[in-house]
């Protein structure tokens, strides 16, 4: 597996793949793909926010398991460090057990700030979404990691 971030050539032959890109016109961050050769398996995206936040983590259930999540996530850390961050955020929900449990395995910590709901429609990329859900915020203290960005791993 490879992890890079997401070339303007490769946007067509990763949205093919079914993983979605809902964040591919924002301003303020960029996708990082896991390849498998040359067929896409997984994705995250890193806002550029202070402190930068791990969105958008996706894998195709067929590569789930197998340690995509994990490597994108580490991925992401170098790139925020590499951005100059010592701090990474993201929102998990409460009903996602497995993703806290992977989040938790990986180092990241509940911020003590109140659980949010959210309910509504949201506006992504790809269309109208309705959301209700409660998200929990966990950040992670970084230092040098080790290198899943840059090449394979």
């Amino acid at each position: 597996m490879t992890i890079r971030r997401l070339a303007a050539q490769e946007v067509a032959r990763v949205l093919s793949s079914g993983l979605g890109l809902a964040r591919l016109n924002n301003e303020n961050g960029f996708y990082l793909v896991a390849w498998n050769g040359s067929e896409p398996i997984g994705h995250a995206y890193l806002a550029l926010t202070d402190p930068p936040e791990l969105q958008d983590v996706s894998v195709l259930p067929s590569h789930r398991r197998q340690g995509v999540a994990s490597a994108l996530t580490r991925a992401a850390e170098e790139a925020a460090v590499d951005s100059g961050h010592e701090q990474l955020t993201l929102t998990v929900s409460t009903a996602a057990k497995a993703a806290q449990a992977l989040y938790a395995s990986l180092g990241y910590e509940d911020t003590g700030l109140a659980p949010r709901r959210v309910t509504g429609t949201v506006q992504i990329r790809s269309g109208a979404l309705e959301v209700d859900d409660t998200l929990l915020t966990w950040q992670r203290k970084l230092k040098a990691v080790d290198s899943a960005y840059s090449g394979s791993s």
